[in-house]
């Protein structure tokens, strides 16, 4: 069957053709101009799809959206969304109705996951978790080609577990998540708070790779933070292989200094699973679309 996908970002909409075989057949991207409005971005992905759709002459095909929020299973509106336009609206309906057809829409780290396990480096894997760490953290859980999007569509948010319950305030109202430790922009609030100061999480990471004393100390402190919380959900979910993406990921040392404090932490004698680097990039998110579409 042939697949189109659509990433529905912030400042760009991304769509994709696969074929049969799974190979890319076409790819465009338009702006998202998300300031125009809810019902302007929907009328925006109506005709990108139907461009794509036009590259394949019309043959029946599935269709998939990937974007940040996810669809609420108790009301049926977006939620979530840093699109932020988008929240509260009935995009899904809307958009079936704008197309005549059924779509799935799932969140960035479903899609990431699932592009992961399928195309990436999960393939030959029946259970990967898949981990976005970037100015957030997100995660998507694909069992043996499936996403599992859980009752309350939350599975995988492994970003607001916490892992301190009297640390810092997340966005999210609870306290000490892992989020806030660990992505990118909770490493700098951290490194900020302890050092004065603010520094970016790769400026931090160069400091790190120099051998900076300040840095040194502080990433004693994150790499025991993505232990706890890699361990934790090993522990729960004993998944075949993690996946690392965002752009905290490129951090060489989560793979040696990181793993080793997952494995302190982990509820086994060993660690055996496989904890690594993604392999498609910022195509991941397109790719998952299409891969996740009815």
């Amino acid at each position: 069957m042939i697949r189109i996908g659509i990433d529905l970002g912030g400042t760009k909409i991304e769509g994709i053709v696969l074929g049969d075989d799974g190979r890319e057949l076409f790819r465009k991207r338009i702006d998202t101009q998300q300031e125009k409005g809810c019902r302007h971005i929907l009328d925006r992905i109506k005709g990108l799809h139907d461009e794509l759709a036009a590259q394949i002459h019309g043959k029946p095909h599935t269709f998939g959206i990937c974007t940040p929020g996810a669809i609420s299973p108790r009301t049926g509106l977006m939620k979530n969304s840093n699109t932020v336009c988008l929240n509260g609206q009935p995009v899904k309906a809307d958009l079936e109705k704008l197309l005549g057809r059924r779509i799935n829409i799932q969140n960035d780290a479903n899609c990431f996951a699932m592009a992961e396990a399928l195309h990436g480096a999960g393939r030959g894997h029946d259970l990967v978790f898949g981990v976005i760490m970037g100015t957030g953290c997100g995660g998507g859980i694909v069992h043996k080609g499936q996403v599992i999007v859980g009752r309350q569509a939350i599975a995988g948010e492994w970003g607001h577990t916490s892992i301190d319950p009297d640390g810092p305030k997340c966005y999210c109202g609870q306290r000490g998540c892992v989020e806030t430790y660990i992505s990118g922009g909770g490493a700098e609030a951290r490194y900020a708070e302890q050092f004065g100061g603010k520094k970016s999480f790769q400026d931090i990471v160069k400091d790190f790779r120099a051998g900076e004393p300040k840095a040194a100390e502080f990433m004693k402190g994150f790499f025991r933070h993505f232990g706890r919380a890699m361990a934790n959900l090993i522990d729960v979910l004993d998944p075949d292989i993690v996946v690392l993406g965002g752009g905290v990921s490129n951090f060489d040392a989560l793979y040696t200094d990181g793993v080793a404090a997952v494995r302190s932490f982990v509820f086994s004698d060993s660690l055996e699973t496989p904890i690594v680097r993604h392999q498609l990039g910022d195509s991941a998110g397109v790719i998952g679309a299409a891969l996740v579409g009815v």
